[in-house]
């Protein structure tokens, strides 16, 4: 099969880019649509692999382990480590169906079009079908998140340290709630300004955009000394790293269960 390294290039930045989405989704992170795509350029470039001689297995690993935690980075920061390890796994479970079809298929039924070697693929078909098969694919990891976002959660506390008070609020679980610092990557926990209260001298405020069904504004952020999240009915409480935003919340923690 003659590789042309101009299609080669084009078809893992598409790729890329749909594993990035598809990451974000999974994760629940927020992905800029430039980072986005300065990382899946950059991914492809891990692509030309498949023009060298086949790399020792051990060689190969590690090479496709740097790509995709560089790649990883790239796209969503490195941020807290949680977080960074919650993206990355994301990505690698991606990728892992992702090659795992393609490799299956390689493997049973041997097409013309498909050429596979040191973990990179190059596929010699039709837009279309590649459109097709990657809007599949998207569309699989939606379903799969709407299904996970819609088993009910409540009877969770928030306890929020702030300078020397300790806050104790009812927690809200709303997978709604899709608020990130736009410069940390963190997601945000909103809480209402009475039940804050007066903030530290010193505490550094910014703004956020967000949407509401009644429309855009800003959103006042600023970062607590702790934020501890637990059920009412256990008494573990799991520490999160999160940015506390001031609004209307009727005396509510308002939290995205799968970001936190």
């Amino acid at each position: 099969m003659t590789i042309y390294v101009d299609v080669l290039i084009v078809l893992n930045i598409y790729v890329n880019y749909f594993l990035l989405l598809i990451t974000a989704k999974l994760s629940g992170s927020y992905l800029k649509p430039v980072r986005c795509v300065a990382a899946s350029v950059y991914g492809s470039l891990y692509s030309l692999l498949i023009l060298v001689p086949t790399l020792p297995a051990a060689v190969n690993t590690v090479i496709k382990l740097a790509a995709a935690v560089t790649v990883v980075m790239i796209a969503f920061g490195i941020g807290d480590l949680r977080r960074f390890l919650k993206n990355s796994a994301a990505f690698y479970g991606a990728n892992f169906i992702l090659a795992g079809g393609i490799y299956g298929a390689y493997i049973w039924f041997e097409p013309d079009f498909l050429h596979f070697s040191n973990s990179c693929f190059y596929i010699d078909f039709s837009l279309l079908l590649l459109i097709a098969s990657t809007a599949v694919f998207y569309l699989a990891a939606c379903i799969l998140r709407r299904l996970w976002d819609s088993s009910p959660l409540d009877g969770y506390k928030v306890f929020i340290r702030i300078g020397g008070k300790l806050l104790k609020l009812d927690g809200l679980a709303d997978t709604g709630n899709c608020l990130v610092d736009c410069f940390s990557g963190k997601p945000v926990i909103i809480c209402s300004r009475e039940d804050i209260g007066e903030l530290p001298k010193g505490t550094a405020l910014r703004l956020i955009p967000m949407n509401t069904v009644s429309g855009d504004g800003l959103m006042e952020i600023f970062r607590p000394d702790e934020v501890m999240i637990s059920e009412e009915n256990e008494k573990k409480r799991r520490s999160a790293d999160v940015m506390i935003g001031l609004g209307e919340t009727h005396g509510k923690a308002i939290f995205n269960p799968k970001s936190v």
